[in-house]
This record gives structure tokens, sequence and C-alpha cells, in this order.
């Protein structure tokens, strides 16, 4: 172990001061806060005010601070803070998805140059290791897939909507009460959120780097208690899944919604939780569960970071190395649901085959194929009384 860490942290935000409750609560932990860096000067905080800087360079031009831990909610100031820092030869910690995913090719290269540690465990599942498992677990196994629950905000409204019927806008209004949506919570609903998480564990399952913007996201805001009245009838739930897979040299990367069968292991996976399997030549399925929001589930996986800088842990990136890494593609065929109110949206709704349609009195639905390209190519983003989700696996 080396010398005793000091830390500059950015943001002091609910992450921020959970990380600073947990790292106080943990002994043994070779390491101490030097400065905070906050944007707003008028807001009162729980510590005294000696602990903190409105100036940046006061932590990224300090050559006492070894490492940088952002925790800030601005992707585009986030980025410029860890560049500068990793630049400045600092290790650096983030929990922010969005920065990471959007800039992933970027970053790993200036980390590799400047031979310092970039850690992320906290941007994809909170208090579920799932970047550090897939780096020393998995790092010589096959991997199929890797699928799961990783927002908690959608899950938290899908669980409520299911299990005491409440409307959509209502279990929404709940979680932002509660603290688990933003006040602003479009990045989640529309599935953004989970989209970086998945580009980011794709590339350590399988060494693939896919920018964002080239995954197909669908979200939930346009569920409805119709849609739960068809998952309750024919007994089953609906979940937000991210989903990572691998159908020989091909690997498909999307995030929508989906019915499961009751008995899954996802649909036990409730409320803020989220849960991730994940599928390997060799090792089979395996399944993970934790707290994927909160102040401490997340602050507790920063602090796993800190703790590995303390040993000089790096990611190893092996799976780029690999020889037979799969190529990306939108061409996966799936099944989907699509409930409707207006027939001219139908049209607009991409399927090569319809396998079952229905017409009643309160809504109408249909059901068919098509591809993750041809949904990702159309415009059912924008049709207002329609919801799409993905069927149960066959």
């Amino acid at each position: 172990m080396n010398k005793r860490l000091n830390i500059g942290v950015f943001g002091f935000g609910c992450v921020g001061q959970g990380l600073y409750d947990v790292l106080h609560k943990t002994h043994g932990m070779k390491a101490d806060i030097s400065k905070i860096c906050v944007k707003n000067r008028n807001k009162q905080r729980s510590l005294p005010m000696e602990h903190f800087t409105y100036d940046k360079n006061d932590i990224l031009s300090n050559p006492d601070i070894d490492l940088v831990v952002e925790l800030i909610d601005d992707a585009d100031e986030a980025y410029n803070i860890v560049k500068q820092a990793i630049t400045n030869g600092k290790s650096v910690v983030t929990a922010n998805k969005k920065m990471v995913a959007e800039h992933f090719e970027e970053l790993f290269t200036l980390q590799k140059k400047q031979n310092v540690s970039f850690l992320y465990e906290a941007s994809c599942c909170a208090s579920i290791p799932i970047i550090r498992n897939l780096e020393e677990y998995y790092d010589n196994d096959l991997m199929s897939a890797v699928e799961g629950i990783i927002n908690g905000t959608t899950n938290y409204i899908l669980s409520n909507m299911l299990k005491n019927n409440l409307p959509y806008a209502t279990a929404l209004l709940q979680a932002q009460k509660l603290g688990f949506a933003e006040s602003n919570p479009f990045l989640d609903v529309e599935a953004y959120d989970a989209k970086y998480k998945i580009s980011i564990i794709a590339a350590h399952a399988f060494g693939v780097y896919v920018h964002p913007d080239n995954i197909f996201n669908y979200g939930i805001s346009h569920v409805s208690l119709h849609d739960v009245q068809y998952a309750k009838e024919k007994n089953l739930d609906i979940k937000l899944i991210a989903h990572c897979r691998r159908i020989g040299d091909i690997l498909g990367i999307w995030v929508m919604p989906q019915f499961i069968h009751n008995d899954h292991k996802l649909s036990h996976v409730t409320n803020e939780y989220n849960g991730v399997i994940v599928e390997g030549a060799f090792s089979d399925k395996q399944f993970f569960m934790g707290k994927g929001a909160g102040a401490y589930p997340t602050g507790s996986a920063v602090l796993s970071d800190i703790s590995a800088v303390t040993y000089k842990y790096q990611y190893e990136y092996k799976k780029f190395s690999q020889s037979e890494r799969p190529l990306y593609s939108l061409n996966h065929e799936i099944d989907v649901y699509c409930r409707y109110h207006n027939p001219s949206d139908i049209e607009k709704i991409p399927l090569h085959s319809i396998h079952e349609q229905y017409i009643g009195r309160k809504y109408n639905y249909i059901i068919g194929s098509s591809t993750i390209e041809a949904l990702k190519n159309s415009t059912i983003n924008e049709l207002k009384n329609t919801f799409v989700a993905l069927m149960p696996e066959r």
C-alpha cells in the first residue's frame, strides 16, 4: 500500500455527502479529503467552509492532491475536469456514466498514456460491482450476455404501477418525492441513463466500445394501466431491461421495456433495486442484485474505487486485446408488443410480420416481429398514445 491518499472532490450533493460519511465511518482506509470544489456559493453546507473551494484549480493544480473524485451532474464540465486531472497525472474516480460513455475511447487512451488509474464502478449499478467482476472474474470467459435492470428510477415506477395499480404520472410523482427520480426525470424514464451504463458494461464484457448514439433506447413514459392489465392477465411483469447479447460473431445492445414471466429472476427485483444477469460460456449464468440508487450505495462504490487506487489498481481491459471480439450490429430479430389508440400509428411501427392482434373498447394491441435497427430508425419515440415492449423470451 502507498502513502496516505490526498483526495480532491468535485461536488457535494447526495453522492458527495454519502462518500464523505462512509469514508469517515470506514476504518483502515488510508485516504483523506483535502478539498471539496462546489459551484453554489449560497447553499448551506453540512461542513465548515474551510473544507470547500469554488476554484477547480485549487484541486487540479495542487501537487499534493493525488486523486480526483468527480461527483457532479454536469457531464460536459465533468469531462473537462477528468481530462485535465488525468493530463496532470492524477488518478480519477467518477460516478458520471454519461461522461464516461460519451468519451470512453479518448479517456481510455489518455489514462493509458499517463499511467494513472481511471475508475468508474459507481457509474453503472451503484452497490453492484459489475465492472470489477467483469474485469477480474470474467476476464478470460467467453461472454454470451450481460442483461438486466440497471436504472432504479424506472424500476421503482414500474414496480409500483404493477403492485399498486398506480397510473404512470402518480408513480413518477411518488418516486420524485422519495428522491428516486429527479425533478426532470427525462434521462431516466426515456432510458438514456441505462443506455450510457450498458455502453460502458459492454466495453468491459466484450471489448467492444459502442457510442451511446448508436444504441437503441426506448423508455417507459408511455406505459399505461392498459399495459399493466395485459401483463397481469398473462402472468407477466414489466421491466426496463438493458440488453448486451452476443449471437455468434454479432453483438447487439439495446434498452427497452420488456414483459417477463413472473418466475424470471428479474421479476423479483423491485423498487429502486438493480439486477444483472451475466452469462458466460464457462461460468454459465450468475445473478447480481443490489441497490442501484441512493447516497450510500453509490458512495460505497466510489469508496471501493478509492480503496483500489491506494493499491494502484487499474482496469486492464483484457477483452480489448482478444482476437475474437464480436462485431456490433442492430440487426437483431425481436418480438414486440405494441399497444396503440389510433390505427394510423401502427403504420409507423416497423413490423415485418404479425403474430397476434387485439381490438378492444378501451385499447388495442398488436404483437409482431421487427429488428432493433428498424425500431431505431423509426419514429416510435414520438408516438404519444403508443407503448412498445419486448415480448418474453421464447
